[in-house]
Formats: structure tokens, C-alpha cells, sequence
């Protein structure tokens, strides 16, 4: 099992993003147990290509109503970054990784490489509990917040 981060094209659009989920997916979870892909949900943000009518189709179809983004299932929440784990833990820390260097990147190889290596970093510390503590407590920060943002206030 290829265990690195996957780069899509660098100008993603409905269609190169729709033949990474016909493809490229269902090779990248062929070794996840098959309880872990029954119970997993599909996440992806408003990116106009993720909103293509045959995209969503294709995650009706393979992620019935366990699916959320623009036009699915379940829509993507307005201004929820603050309660999205991909973005306040695992990006977050994936850039303070890949960006912690005194040395600027100086091209894409160079990026991609050290995105790589903070992926493996990551892998052997990343666990569920992690992710529902943060949640837990950006929860109870945006409720104090009235649902306004509050990673100034973490």
C-alpha cells in the first residue's frame, strides 16, 4: 500500500478530479479493512470542481448520504473551519511541519518532498483521540463565541 500523500493535477478541475475518484481513490483505500470503508464518510470543501454534477453523482452512488460538501447530502457547514479537523489539526500541522524550516521552498519538488516528509512524521503521532479532543474543545470555544470563529482565541 502506497502509504505517501497523493498530489492531484496542479490545476484541478471537474473532470482530472473526477478520474481521481473513479481511480486513483479506490486504489489509495484498497488496503483499508472493509468495516473502516463501510463507515467512512467523504469530506471535501466548495472547490467548483468537487461541485460537478457528475462528481456528486458518483458520490451518491459510492457514498450514499455519507457524503459532505456543496450540493450533497450533507452540506458543507458555512464558516466551519474552526470545527473541521482535516483543517485545524491535521493541515495545520502539516504546514507548521512542512513551513518550520528557516529555509524558503524553491519549487514544487522541494514543497512536495517536504510535505512527504511531514506526512510520515505525522503518521506515527496522528491518532483519533487527538483529533475528538481538539474538536471538543473548538466546540466549546465556538459555542462561548456565539458561532463566530475562534482560532484567535485557541
Amino acid at each position: 500500500m502506497n502509504r505517501e500523500p497523493f498530489f492531484l493535477p496542479d490545476n484541478l478541475n471537474g473532470e482530472s478530479y473526477e478520474n481521481f475518484l473513479r481511480g486513483d481513490l479506490s486504489d489509495l483505500l484498497d488496503n483499508l479493512a472493509l468495516n473502516l470503508i463501510r463507515d467512512m464518510w467523504f469530506q471535501h470543501d466548495g472547490c467548483p470542481a468537487h461541485f460537478r454534477r457528475s462528481v456528486r453523482d458518483w458520490l451518491d452512488i459510492n457514498y450514499s448520504n455519507k457524503w459532505i460538501g456543496r450540493g450533497g447530502p450533507l452540506p458543507w457547514p458555512a464558516r466551519s473551519l474552526d470545527l473541521t479537523p482535516m483543517n485545524f489539526h491535521v493541515w495545520g500541522r502539516m504546514k507548521s511541519l512542512v513551513y518550520s524550516e528557516s529555509n524558503p521552498v524553491l519549487s514544487v519538488e522541494e514543497l512536495k518532498e517536504r510535505f512527504v516528509d511531514a506526512a510520515n512524521q505525522m503518521r506515527t503521532t496522528l491518532t483519533t483521540g487527538v483529533v475528538k479532543t481538539g474538536l471538543r474543545r473548538r466546540i466549546r470555544q465556538c459555542i462561548r463565541n456565539r458561532g463566530g470563529h475562534v482560532e484567535h482565541k485557541l
